[in-house]
C-alpha cells in the first residue's frame, strides 16, 4: 500500500468535507450570527460531540484498531469477524444507555458545562432543548466510528473520510430550507445533527457487507479480544477525555465572558480544524493500522521509519499552514463569515482567537502523529499521563491569561496551543526514550530548507494582504478573488522555493505492506 497515495485520498475527502464545512459555517453565521441562539447551539452540540469523541472515535479507535489489526493479521478473517460482532453489540448497548441517560439529565449537564447560561432563563432553556435533540448523535457516530475502524484496517480509507460530508450537507440543507419552519429557527440545526448521524451510518453499511464485516448482534463478555479492548479503553477514555475536558472547561470559562465569546472561539476553531483534519486526522488514520501491523510483525525499523515519514510530512505542511492562517486571519474570516448577522467586530474578535490557535497548530497535529506510536504498541498509559499533565497546564494558563492578563477568549485559545506544544514534546521524548523512534538522517538540512521557504512565503503574504481594515469594508466580489490570489501566491512561493532547494514529491513516497 502506498501511504502517500492513501494520505492524498483521505486528505482529498477531508478537503471536500472541510470546504463544505466552511460553507456550512458561512450559512450559519449569515443566518444566526454570533448571538444568544448560536451560543446555545454551540454548547448543545459540543456535549454530545464531546461524548462521541470520548467513547467512539477517540478512545474506542485507539483501543479497537490495534487489536483488530492483530486479529486480522495473525488469526484470520473469521476470528476478526467474530470480534467485530461482539464489539459492535456491546458498543451499541452501552451507548444506547448513555444516550438515554444524557437526555434525561440534560438540565444538570448544562449547569455543569455552561453554568454562566443559568443567569439567562431563556438561553438556558433553549440550550437544554437543543441538547436533548442532538444527544442521539453519540449513538449513531459511535457505530460510524466502529465501521470506520474496520474499513481502515482493511485499507478502505476513502469512504470513512467522506462520511463527514453528509453531516455538512445536512446542516446546509436544514439551515437554508428548513429553518423558517422551526420555532425558534435554531432548532433546525439540532435536527440537522440527528439527520447527519443517520446518513453517515447508512452509507458505511454496504461497504462493510462487501468485505464480509457487517456486524451481527452477538453479545459476549467472555471474548478475550473484547476484554483486551475494554482494558485498553479505560486509560484511552481518560486520555481522550483530557483533551475534551480541556475544551469543556474552556466553554465554562467562555460562558462567563462577553456574549459572543463561545461563537468567536467556535469559528476560530473551525478554521483550525481545516488543516488539522486535512493532515492530522488523515495521517493518524493511515498510520495507526500500518504501525500496528509493524508492531504485530515485529518490525521495529519499519515502525521507526513510518514515524519519521509522518513527522517530516507534518512539519512540511503544517508550518506554512499556521503562518498563512496567522497572516491571512482577517481576510479569511471576513471573506467566509462577514455577512448577515456576523459583523466587523466579530471578525476581529475571531481573529484574535485564531492567532492564538495558530501558535499551536503544528503541535496539535504532531500529537496526532506521535500518539499512534504508543497506541499501535498497545501502550495507552504513557500518552494518558502526558495528556493529564497537559490538562493541568492548560487550566493554569487559563487562569493566568484570563484573570491575570485579561486576554479573555483569546487566552483560552492560547492556553490550548501552549499545552499542546508540551504534549507533543513529551510524546516525542517518550518515543525516543523507549527506542521506538530513531530520527533518520538529514533533519538539519530539512529544517533549514523549510525555514527559508517559510520566510519567502511570509514576505509574499505580508505585502499581499495590505491594509486589514480594507477587508472589513470590501464587498464579496472583491474579497474572493483577492483571497484566492493570496492563497495561490503563498502556496506557489512556498512550494516553489522548496523545489528550487531540491525537494521532490518522490522523496515522500512511502510504502507499507498491507
Amino acid at each position: 500500500m502506498n501511504l502517500l497515495r492513501a494520505l492524498v485520498t483521505v486528505s482529498g475527502m477531508t478537503l471536500l468535507s472541510r470546504i463544505l464545512g466552511f460553507v456550512r459555517d458561512a450559512v450559519i453565521a449569515h443566518i444566526f450570527g454570533a448571538g444568544m441562539a448560536n451560543d446555545a447551539f454551540v454548547v448543545a452540540f459540543r456535549l454530545p460531540n464531546l461524548l462521541r469523541r470520548l467513547f467512539a472515535e477517540g478512545a474506542f479507535s485507539q483501543a479497537f484498531v490495534p487489536i483488530l489489526a492483530e486479529y486480522k493479521n495473525r488469526l484470520g478473517p473469521q476470528e476478526a469477524r467474530r470480534l467485530v460482532d461482539h464489539v459492535a453489540t456491546l458498543l451499541f448497548l452501552i451507548l444506547l444507555g448513555i444516550t438515554l441517560l444524557g437526555m434525561l439529565l440534560t438540565p444538570w449537564l448544562i449547569h455543569l458545562t455552561a453554568p454562566g447560561f443559568a443567569a439567562d432563563a431563556e438561553k438556558f432553556a433553549l440550550t437544554v432543548e437543543l441538547t436533548r435533540i442532538t444527544f442521539p448523535y453519540i449513538l449513531f457516530m459511535s457505530l460510524v466510528a466502529l465501521a470506520a475502524g474496520v474499513l481502515n484496517t482493511w485499507s478502505r480509507f476513502a469512504l470513512p473520510a467522506f462520511t463527514p460530508v453528509l453531516l455538512n450537507l445536512s446542516f446546509i440543507f436544514m439551515a437554508l430550507l428548513a429553518a423558517p419552519y422551526f420555532d425558534p429557527p435554531i432548532m433546525a440545526l439540532a435536527w440537522a445533527v440527528v439527520l447527519g448521524g443517520i446518513l453517515q451510518l447508512a452509507i458505511q453499511l454496504p461497504a462493510l457487507a462487501r468485505i464480509g464485516m457487517l456486524p451481527r448482534f452477538s453479545f459476549s463478555l467472555n471474548d478475550p479480544g473484547v476484554n483486551r479492548i475494554l482494558k485498553l479503553m479505560a486509560p484511552a477514555i481518560l486520555g481522550v477525555s483530557v483533551a475534551q475536558i480541556s475544551l469543556l472547561i474552556n466553554t465554562v470559562f467562555a460562558s462567563f465572558l462577553p456574549v459572543g465569546s463561545v461563537s468567536w472561539l467556535y469559528y476560530a476553531d473551525r478554521l483550525m480544524e481545516f488543516p488539522a483534519g486535512l493532515l492530522g486526522a488523515a495521517l493518524g488514520t493511515i498510520l495507526l493500522p500500518s504501525l500496528a501491523k509493524c508492531h504485530a510483525d515485529d518490525r521495529p525499523e519499519e515502525f521507526s521509519v513510518l514515524l519519521d515519514w509522518g513527522l517530516r510530512l507534518t512539519l512540511l505542511l503544517t508550518l506554512p499552514a499556521a503562518l498563512a492562517m496567522a497572516l491571512l486571519g482577517v481576510p479569511l474570516i471576513a471573506t467566509l463569515f462577514q455577512h448577515g448577522a456576523f459583523a466587523a467586530g466579530d471578525v476581529l474578535q475571531t481573529r484574535s482567537a485564531l492567532l492564538a490557535y495558530c501558535l499551536g497548530l503544528a503541535s496539535l497535529i504532531l500529537v496526532k502523529v506521535l500518539a499512534p506510536g504508543f497506541y499501535a504498541r498497545q501502550n495507552i498509559r504513557t500518552p494518558v499521563k502526558i495528556a493529564v499533565l497537559s490538562l493541568a497546564v492548560t487550566q493554569l494558563l487559563n487562569l493566568v491569561f484570563i484573570f491575570g492578563l485579561g486576554l479573555n477568549h483569546a487566552g483560552l485559545a492560547l492556553s490550548i496551543s501552549l499545552a499542546s506544544a508540551l504534549n507533543a514534546g513529551l510524546l516525542y521524548r517518550g518515543l525516543r526514550s523507549a527506542g521506538s523512534y530513531r530520527p533518520q538522517a538529514g533533519w538539519a538540512a530539512f529544517f533549514g530548507k523549510l525555514l527559508l521557504a517559510l520566510v519567502v512565503m511570509g514576505a509574499v503574504l505580508w505585502f499581499g494582504v495590505g491594509d486589514e481594515k480594507a477587508w472589513l469594508q470590501m464587498n464579496m466580489q472583491s474579497k474572493i478573488p483577492w483571497l484566492a490570489g493570496l492563497c495561490l501566491g503563498g502556496a506557489a512561493s512556498y512550494f516553489g522555493t522548496l523545489a528550487l532547494l531540491g525537494f521532490r514529491l518522490g522523496d515522500f513516497r512511502k510504502r507499507s505492506t498491507n
